[in-house]
């Protein structure tokens, strides 16, 4: 007999509750894709270890998502960014990725992307009033 369940609102979710939320996931997707995922990130720090920028990426089936990049705005315009997604592009390729996608808002950073090579393939209008992008690159 399965047991009552209670649904109850996290306003902010547990680290357990995403834990499992994560790996029921990850249990259910691997029965239809490769369950091997890694998980990556390029940093760009000061000599002392504060963290000005970096990409956070993960690569798996093929494809090279990158989830979050960012530099701070004094860093920004001086190349860093192109370094760093050359090189996250770099690792990906050599963790096997053929293609990479990565999403941005209107007032992030699609021209830097496009000048990259990403196309967008995919927008998605928020109630807020701005977009969303979908972008991808083959690698």
């Amino acid at each position: 007999m399965l047991p009552d369940l209670g649904l109850l609102l996290e306003a902010e979710p547990s680290k357990d509750t995403l834990t499992v939320l994560d790996r029921g996931l990850d249990a259910y997707n691997s029965q239809f894709a490769p369950a091997h995922v890694e998980e990556f990130a390029f940093a760009l720090k000061t000599a002392d270890g504060v963290v000005l920028g970096g990409v956070h990426a993960i690569a798996w089936a093929g494809m090279l998502y990158l989830k979050q990049v960012w530099i701070d705005e004094a860093y920004r315009g001086q190349r860093r960014g192109r370094a760093l997604m050359l090189a996250v592009e770099a690792e990906g390729r050599r963790r096997g990725c053929t293609a990479a996608c990565l999403d941005t808002f209107e007032f992030q950073a699609r021209p830097f992307y496009e000048k990259l090579g990403y196309e967008v393939y995919g927008t998605l209008r928020f109630p807020a009033g701005f977009d969303r992008y979908f972008m991808k690159k083959a690698l």
